[in-house]
């Protein structure tokens, strides 16, 4: 349904009287990946690897700096607003914190009518009845309509913003962290309500988070991201039952385990992350852990290798036990 290949978005840098560009901020640096029909993709980093940038450009709400984006074998990467218009139907966005993208200005019967409005569907009252179905499809009541975003809890006001993310009955979804602002309680409600809309109505889930416990209980394969990169792809099982990247080792280090007999041995990583202003010529997980085999990198190709049948890894000599370097070298 969806392909990315080599997808790059960078922000000019700027200083001077002139303000002439400087530099660049590589947020997205040579992307590529595929999302299938009814498939839900994790894709999971520290927070500022490039997460956010990635689903806001596959949904073109950020102009790619090269790459291409093909929708159902469109390529949809530098195409104007008018033309991007009507394909926006078919994929849409749940935004992190509900709190901000909702407008407190509008009641929640306009949030989700407006999209039908902009694409100029339906009359008055067919638009009042469908936003009485959406509201119960997620959840909550019709009553709710009249009253503003304020008014809920965080919990409730996520609800919303998934009921306006349908309301177009897209194809596929960029989940941006939809539960990281919310108490672990009401976590799980919404990723329950997401898993039964995903079987109702066979969406797609680009679903990015930086907690892995959660990616794993909805996604069918996970991207592990570092400093704009991709650095490990597998299935979900694959990557929790054996990670090759040392970056994913030291993620999954982290997760708590619900047994306090279980005693898992955390990774601590030293060093700091990269600037993504002027990235590591070689490994930027390398450069990060200070690896003797850093020099070795530099005009490497570090880009993803099948290790295992659809288990991708960073062909990288500081991130890889020895023998797994053997079986891509």
């Amino acid at each position: 349904m969806l392909k990315a290949d080599d997808l790059r978005v960078h922000f000019p840098v700027r200083s001077g009287l002139f303000l002439r560009q400087t530099g660049a901020v590589k947020a997205v640096d040579g992307v590529s990946l595929e999302l299938a029909g009814g498939e839900t993709l994790g894709l999971v980093g520290e927070s500022g690897c490039g997460k956010s940038t990635l689903g806001k450009a596959l949904v073109r709400l950020l102009k790619p700096t090269s790459g291409s984006i093909h929708f159902e074998g469109r390529d949809m990467s530098h195409i104007g607003q008018r033309a991007l218009r009507p394909l926006r139907r078919d994929f849409q966005m749940i935004f992190q914190d509900p709190a901000e993208s909702l407008d407190a200005r509008m009641s929640v019967r306009s949030l989700i009518e407006e999209p039908f409005r902009i694409h100029g569907m339906g009359s008055r009252a067919e638009r009042k009845k469908w936003v009485d179905e959406l509201l119960d499809t997620v959840g909550l009541s019709a009553a709710s309509a009249e009253r503003y975003s304020f008014e809920f809890s965080g919990g409730q006001r996520q609800r919303i913003g998934i009921a306006r993310a349908l309301a177009l009955k897209p194809k596929w979804l960029v989940c941006d962290e939809p539960v990281s602002a919310l108490d672990v309680s009401v976590q799980s409600q919404i990723l329950n309500l997401l898993v039964d809309l995903q079987k109702e109505f066979g969406l797609s889930y680009l679903f990015i988070a930086h907690d892995l416990s959660v990616v794993k209980h909805i996604s069918d394969r996970v991207a592990v991201m570092y400093l704009g990169k991709i650095v490990e792809l597998a299935d979900s099982e694959t990557i929790y039952r054996n990670p090759k990247h040392a970056y994913t080792k030291a993620l999954l280090s982290a997760v708590p385990v619900a047994d306090p007999k279980v005693k898992r041995k955390k990774i601590l990583l030293e060093g700091d992350v990269p600037s993504p202003i002027d990235p590591p010529e070689g490994s930027a997980f390398g450069h990060r852990l200070n690896h003797p085999r850093y020099d070795e990198t530099i005009g490497m190709d570090l880009s993803l290798k099948e290790i295992e049948p659809g288990h991708w890894v960073a062909a990288d000599p500081c991130c890889l036990e020895p023998e797994d370097w053997k079986r891509l070298s």
